[in-house]
């Protein structure tokens, strides 16, 4: 099993080589009144504009309940894009992260996409330029191009596939049983724990979340002595030794699964914060604990919030509406070169249900024993 990794210095959004100092323009705080008067504006807006809001779990609670309101969606990133293809709005409002945009204008290339801001980027994005990539594929054709959704529509067009964190460890898998190696970027954390369970022969990509990549084992162990009848649930973008410590691993679909249908009283939850809003909604009985970071060690500012998702604010919908800003414009040859990954995975996913489900069902080890 090849564990090479590919070292690579990733860049933050000012340009600087170190993305644990990843800054990010907080929106500004609204009062009572200017909320309320700003929500009626957008809904207005929407209406008139034949545009639907989708939103990922990790923006802000007022930005999901509004999306749900207007009839759009609150979903992981390929679910909103699918949903924006399949609706009959004709202008997309993506309140999320830059490569959410971009999938959803390469699943609905006729519609007009935007964003609130375009700044609002990702680490695991800029921490794989598309030049450096296609250098790190050229110098290993031998193997099956495998890309997390969390890149760049330039890097998805040098993909064989693309995947999220609900269908990898399927396709790994797949890829694994008809004997192909494969090159993974950009997450480390994702990628280790697919070559683990898989035993899959793949090169990785050196990238990381700033969110997840601070969840600290040591931390989490102290938490769940305080809570012990807690489940634990870790996204797979975080370190092995949290990981290791999870009841359940899985997507931000599957935890909120987990915590809707599960039994126990108390969850302690490592990922992005932002999905707790959903969480209580679908779960108002239950007990949402957040996983510790590193603490004061920690280099990540966020506090297990995405920086990045917090610059969505309701003032930036409203401005991208009344102005067309933020307006995701994207190569059409680049376009059509990254759809045909996508469109490959969502073939997959609806060919083999069963080794989906297998695979989606908390990441269970060794799923090709069965």
């Amino acid at each position: 099993m090849n564990k090479e990794l590919f070292d690579y210095p990733k860049q933050d959004a000012s340009g600087a080589t170190c993305i644990a100092q990843a800054w990010a323009k907080v929106p500004e705080s609204l009062s009572k009144e200017e909320k309320s008067q700003t929500i009626q504006a957008i809904k207005s807006e929407l209406q008139k504009q034949n545009a639907v809001l989708v939103a990922h779990y990790y923006v802000d609670g007022d930005i999901q309940d509004l999306a749900w309101e207007t009839g759009g969606m609150v979903a992981d990133s390929l679910e909103m894009a699918r949903f924006g293809k399949n609706h009959p709005a004709q202008k997309l409002i993506v309140a999320g992260v830059k490569f959410m945009g971009e999938s959803a204008k390469i699943l609905s290339p006729e519609k007009t996409v935007l964003m609130p801001d375009l700044d609002a980027t990702c680490s695991l994005d800029l921490g794989c330029p598309s030049d450096d990539f296609e250098k790190f594929c050229d110098a290993h054709p031998d193997r099956e191009v495998v890309v997390y959704a969390n890149t760049s529509a330039a890097v998805k067009a040098r993909a064989d596939w693309m995947v999220t964190s609900s269908c990898a460890l399927a396709i790994a898998h797949h890829l694994h049983q008809q004997g192909k190696k494969i090159l993974w970027a950009p997450d480390r954390h994702l990628g280790r724990y697919i070559q683990d369970q898989t035993g899959a022969d793949m090169l990785l990509w050196e990238g990381h979340c700033i969110v997840h990549d601070e969840f600290k084992a040591i931390e989490l162990e102290t938490l769940k002595k305080k809570h012990p009848e807690a489940l634990i649930l870790v996204h797979p973008e975080s370190p092995e030794h949290v990981v290791e410590l999870a009841d359940v691993v899985g997507s931000t679909s599957a935890m909120i699964k987990a915590v809707v249908e599960g039994t126990a009283q108390e969850y302690i939850v490592a990922t992005d914060k932002g999905i707790l809003h959903r969480m209580r909604q679908l779960a108002p009985g239950k007990t949402l604990i957040e996983a510790p970071t590193a603490g004061n060690s920690a280099t990540c500012k966020s506090c297990a919030h995405c920086p990045w998702m917090a610059m969505n604010g309701l003032k930036g919908i409203l401005h991208c509406l009344t102005h067309q800003s933020g307006e995701i414009l994207i190569d059409s040859s680049i376009s059509q070169d990254a759809s045909r990954c996508i469109e490959r995975m969502l073939k997959f996913t609806a060919d083999h249900p069963d080794l989906l489900a297998k695979a989606q069902h908390g990441f269970v080890k060794n799923i090709g024993a069965a």
